[in-house]
């Protein structure tokens, strides 16, 4: 009997073959939760641009924006809405939430 063909070698190349997946799954997941975690603000913006994302940023002067982000600057952003474009400074964003 020829012993690489035996039942039990393929039920364990599955077996293996399955946990490698899902190790692999998990490692891709933990790399995109580090990704996010050294994100900073500018690179979220540009993110929401690439993907014409409408956001909801709130500025220090207390002032909430809508809209989509149509370009991202060294310092700035500009948010587009169907009645204004607005250039916000980044450094006057206080949060930022991606709708």
């Amino acid at each position: 009997m020829d012993p690489f063909s035996h039942p039990d070698l393929a039920q364990l190349g599955r077996n293996l073959r399955s946990r490698l997946d899902d190790t692999l799954d998990a490692e891709q997941e933990a790399a995109r939760s580090a990704a996010m975690r050294r994100m900073s603000l500018r690179d979220r913006l540009i993110l929401s641009e690439d993907r014409s994302e409408v956001v909801l940023v709130s500025t220090s002067d207390g002032h909430m924006l809508r809209g989509a982000v149509r370009s991202v600057g060294i310092d700035h952003v500009v948010i587009e809405d169907t009645a204004m474009t607005r250039w916000v400074a980044i450094a006057h964003i206080v949060s930022l939430e991606a709708r």
